[in-house]
Formats: structure tokens, C-alpha cells, sequence
């Protein structure tokens, strides 16, 4: 599936993604939603968000971001205020 067909990623979201070689969700599912952003942030974009990272997790689950548990979203805040 391409990484724009992946609900949550949007076309600029894509974008970012594809600079960075991440082209399809089973490329996503592989490198993983943190390590994804990661080469986001340091390659692309140093301001990409916590929001952008939850919709990264949300794709590698196929699911929606509203759908992430409370547990998934905390241990992503904590990696998110790593990097600052």
C-alpha cells in the first residue's frame, strides 16, 4: 500500500516520508512509527510534532489515532520529549 493510502498520512505527512525512503505502510511497518520520525526530524523536519508521530503509530496499527491506548500515546510523549 502506498504511504498516502495509509489513513492518518496525509499528502505533505507523505512527503516527509518519502524523502526519507518510507514510500509504503509495509516500509513503515518495518522501520517503525519512532524510528520513522526520527529520520523525519533529523533529515526533514525539525519541527515535525508529537501529532505527526502519533499518526505515524496509528499507520504502522492501521488504526486512527483517537484509537491509540492512553499507555501507546504516554511512552510516545515521553520518546517526543526526548528528542527537545
Amino acid at each position: 500500500m502506498k504511504i498516502e493510502d495509509v489513513d492518518g498520512i496525509g499528502k505533505v505527512s507523505s512527503g516527509k516520508l518519502k524523502k526519507v525512503g518510507i514510500h509504503t505502510a509495509e516500509k513503515l511497518d518495518e522501520v517503525g512509527s519512532k524510528a520513522a520520525f526520527l529520520l523525519v526530524f533529523e533529515n526533514v523536519d525539525k519541527s515535525a510534532c508529537l501529532s505527526f508521530l502519533y499518526s505515524l503509530e496509528a499507520g504502522c496499527r492501521r488504526m486512527r489515532t483517537v484509537q491509540l491506548p492512553l499507555e501507546t500515546k504516554k511512552d510516545l510523549q515521553k520518546f517526543y520529549k526526548s528528542l527537545k
